[in-house]
């Protein structure tokens, strides 16, 4: 489920010129500290800056009690997380759709884009029953040059996935995660309406998901590398689908 290429979650030299609303501006809080229970990979420090005020400060969002375990978006390290998602990215499945197939220093480019920016993408870990296992960019689609190829209201945020390992693919995990993590949003971003996600149209098992998590087929757009299903869903339609 991955960005379209130019990545509008991952490069700061094709932003769109907008004015932030004022709610937006300011420095982040301190957050707390998210933990690892297995794998062996250290905590976050309580001292370390959240992820950021565009994104309603991401990384003290806390964890979500699903049918798989308990689940929590973590922002990425890449002194801690880079070896662990480039080898995800060189599996010839995600490769297709994400293309950052080759050494570490490709993926560690597409991850410095997002972190040296505003804050309007996070690049996060999906840390599921403590065990590392997705990669996730939640991004502010409103602030985004995807933007220019939808009808974007104010504060609608997109996600990108992908599932790290063979095993936890075709077995509903993605359905499950995905209406978590839009769950997440809308709880923790008060001002946004819509989660939005661009996901390839070829990629159907992608698409199957974003349905079962409540998503709706909005249109198919073009985006510069990819034709892509639209989906959309609503805060207000949250409990029904």
């Amino acid at each position: 489920m991955p960005p379209s290429d130019p990545s509008p979650s991952s490069s700061t030299d094709d932003t769109l010129d907008l004015r932030l609303p004022p709610e937006d501006l300011g420095l982040p809080p301190a957050c707390g500290a998210a933990l690892f229970t297995d794998g062996g990979r250290p905590p976050v420090q309580d001292d370390e800056p959240c992820a950021g005020p565009l994104l309603d400060n991401l990384a003290a969002w806390g964890p979500a009690d699903t049918s798989a375990g308990l689940f929590q978006l973590v922002p990425v390290r890449p002194d801690r997380d880079l070896s662990l998602i480039s080898g995800w990215m060189n599996d010839p499945a995600v490769a297709a759709f994400w293309k950052l197939a080759g050494p570490p220093e490709i993926t560690g480019a597409h991850l410095r884009a997002q972190l040296d920016g505003d804050g309007r993408s996070v690049p996060c870990l999906g840390v599921l029953a403590g065990v590392p296992m997705s990669y996730w960019e939640i991004y502010r689609a409103d602030l985004d040059p995807v933007a220019r190829y939808y009808p974007a209201r104010p504060h609608d945020t997109g996600v990108h996935l992908l599932l790290g390992g063979v095993a936890d693919r075709g077995r509903g995990l993605g359905t499950t995660l995905l209406r978590a993590v839009a769950d997440l949003v809308l709880d923790h971003r008060p001002h946004c309406c819509r989660v939005v996600a661009e996901p390839d149209l070829r990629n159907t098992p992608s698409v199957a998901a974003f349905l079962g998590a409540g998503f709706r087929y909005s249109a198919e757009i073009d985006l510069p590398n990819k034709r892509a299903a639209l989906m959309i869903r609503d805060r207000a339609l949250r409990h029904l689908l």
